[in-house]
């Protein structure tokens, strides 16, 4: 017991030296001046950084002005910019829109009200690409011809969408029911034309007609030429060639009339040859030519026949 309360009482006067000492370092006098520092920005610094401050508080209100500028002047809203409309379905422009850039949309349409009108100072060209990129169609309007390039172009009706018109390369379909050419010089066909029927319109006249080469029509089962309430007229300049190489040249007529065939002169009296000759028959040369020679009581060709030897 009074080992341990020795040791307490050691304890007890360290704990008192090392307070006095420490209250005695307090009140010791400084022998030496501290030095002091300011806190804080001075000078030329604190001026740039005011201007600074000011010059990016004098930029936010110009450019809240110009932003507030160009909402008023754009007609910005909710739905969209000025003639600019975004809808469920799309983009809906009103009025008349300029694009300086190619548009790429999927479907153009005008209101149920008014027309879709497409206008350039130069042309309006419509490009249609496959998923490569590669130009598949296109439709350029100028101004002195529309051209469309693709692999076949048609032309369809309104209602149940009937093909009117298609052309490619190999071929033109025309599928209308009736094909009207109303120029005044007519259809120019370059090559043949094959058709089961040419009809001109009512109470108007049907002419073929080469100016300057032959006019040929062939079928190889025959060509049938008609005129049901008129006349058939065969006109030419030089020779009129009736050539049948298996079958026969049938004429089939009340009356067939051969005008302005040579007459032979025969008389068998002088008195019959000043009296008119009703009355003449028909000859032929040996090579074909016909001509006509005054009856007699027998056959007079071999009289007149002088005028075989001036064919």
């Amino acid at each position: 017991m009074d080992r341990s309360t020795n040791l307490d009482i050691e304890e007890l006067k360290m704990t008192r030296e090392q307070y006095i000492l420490a209250t005695q370092q307090n009140n010791l006098p400084r022998t030496e001046n501290a030095q002091l520092y300011p806190v804080g920005i001075y000078g030329w610094r604190k001026r740039c950084l005011y201007f600074f401050v000011l010059l990016l508080l004098v930029t936010m209100i110009v450019n809240l002005a110009m932003t507030i500028w160009i909402l008023k002047v754009m007609n910005f809203t909710v739905d969209g910019m000025g003639n600019l409309r975004v809808t469920k379905k799309g983009i809906r422009l009103e009025g008349i829109s300029e694009f300086l850039l190619p548009l790429y949309v999927k479907e153009i349409h005008s209101r149920k009200d008014s027309p879709l009108v497409l206008q350039s100072d130069r042309n309006v060209t419509v490009n249609a690409r496959n998923h490569m990129g590669q130009l598949t169609g296109q439709l350029t309007v100028g101004a002195d011809a529309v051209e469309a390039q693709c692999k076949r172009f048609e032309v369809r009706a309104s209602e149940h969408g009937r093909l009117l018109f298609s052309a490619d390369e190999d071929e033109i379909t025309i599928g209308a029911e009736k094909l009207k050419v109303t120029g005044t010089e007519g259809a120019v066909f370059g090559h043949s034309v094959e058709t089961p029927h040419i009809r001109a319109e009512p109470s108007q006249d049907l002419k073929l007609e080469s100016p300057t080469r032959s006019l040929i029509m062939e079928a190889p089962r025959g060509v049938q030429v008609s005129a049901a309430a008129g006349d058939f007229k065969a006109t030419c300049r030089k020779e009129l060639h009736l050539q049948s190489t298996e079958g026969e040249i049938f004429l089939n007529a009340d009356t067939i009339r051969l005008g302005n065939l040579p007459t032979g002169s025969f008389s068998s009296s002088p008195s019959s040859s000043n009296s008119r000759q009703p009355v003449y028959e028909l000859c032929v040369c040996p090579n074909g030519k016909l001509y006509l020679s005054p009856a007699g009581v027998s056959s007079t060709c071999q009289s007149s026949s002088n005028i075989c030897l001036w064919s």
